[in-house]
């Protein structure tokens, strides 16, 4: 009977995930007329990538990083230069996450010998100091003024400037980002950075490298920020200091807990309520903060594993009672 229904189980969530690749390609269909949602479709997709890349440093290893926004800066402006002098996107897109990999190596290296709020400081601190090179290096950044006129890239000979061709483009890189994550969790490396979560000392006993493993989930992370920052210097075809402040950082953290932190499925909830609930209640922004806070609190409080961990009860529930029960 369990093994009836982890199989029901694993069949509603491949439905879900199902439905979840149907929305995206009808997408095009339902907001062909309307720009606006198209691109407020696309940045969805893109923080979803985002937050994909916190959930595997915060949820699948428990390092608390606070520099991810940093991170996405790093990959819009390595885009945004290359692009603007002429190199091609898909060069400068793989080059920006190389960068990000590499930064989040050299930053995790000293920063993940210290545990919890303390390595939230150091990439806290890390934050700022890429926030403060990109308003001071004008040379190099353009400072407050940006870098306005960032070419959207073309597929061999297929424009992608239309707002339609470009959100395919990065629902193509949310299903690849989706794809190779599934790959990491089931592999060994997943297994390793959920034995690093739960028991520390216990993982280190069974012979997981920590450092190292901390640092593969610390430099991934990053290079998945970097992934959504090289997607949305594009899309807005301008980038400056103000798309990635520090505090960007404390949102990402927010969508990660609503969604469910350490749930697959919690990028994906966490992101998609914290863009779409502004939409909905357009024109009542002190309304959006209240409601916006009393979930984040309930959640916090009562259901720590977020909108994932509900969803999840719901869909047990329904199997359960649709379960027929063995008479003995």
């Amino acid at each position: 009977m369990e093994r009836r229904s982890k199989r029901k189980w694993s069949w509603g969530r491949l439905l879900r995930w199902a439905a979840f690749l149907g929305v995206i390609l009808l997408v095009p269909v339902i907001f062909s007329g309307n720009q606006y949602h198209m691109y407020v479709t696309t940045l969805i997709c893109i923080y979803i990538i985002v937050i994909m890349g916190l959930n595997l440093t915060l949820g699948y290893t428990g390092q608390i990083s606070l520099g991810h926004a940093a991170f996405m800066g790093i990959g819009a402006y390595t885009v945004a230069l290359m692009t603007l002098h002429g190199y091609s996107f898909w060069l400068a897109l793989p080059l920006g996450a190389a960068i990000a990999f590499i930064a989040g190596l050299l930053l995790g290296l000293p920063s993940l010998r210290v545990k919890h709020h303390y390595l939230a400081l150091v990439t806290l601190g890390f934050g700022t100091v890429v926030y403060l090179v990109m308003t001071n290096e004008h040379e190099f950044t353009g400072g407050f003024s940006g870098l306005p006129g960032i070419p959207r890239p073309n597929f061999f000979n297929l424009s992608l400037r239309s707002g339609t061709a470009f959100y395919l483009l990065v629902a193509g890189f949310l299903i690849l980002a989706t794809v190779v994550l599934l790959w990491i969790l089931n592999s060994r490396w997943g297994r390793a950075f959920k034995a690093i979560r739960e028991n520390e000392m216990r993982a280190e006993m069974v012979g997981v490298n920590l450092l190292a493993y901390k640092l593969l989930a610390f430099a991934i992370g990053a290079a998945y920020a970097a992934i959504g920052g090289g997607l949305l210097a594009p899309l807005m075809r301008f980038v400056d200091p103000t798309s990635f402040p520090v505090h960007e950082s404390f949102w990402f953290l927010i969508m990660l807990i609503i969604g469910g932190s350490g749930r697959f499925e919690g990028p994906f909830l966490g992101v998609i309520v914290v863009m779409l609930l502004p939409e909905l209640l357009r024109g009542t922004q002190q309304l959006f903060f209240v409601i916006f806070a009393s979930i984040t609190l309930v959640l916090v409080i009562f259901w720590p594993s977020g909108l994932a961990g509900l969803i999840d009860v719901f869909f047990r529930r329904v199997l359960k009672r649709n379960t027929p029960q063995l008479t003995k």
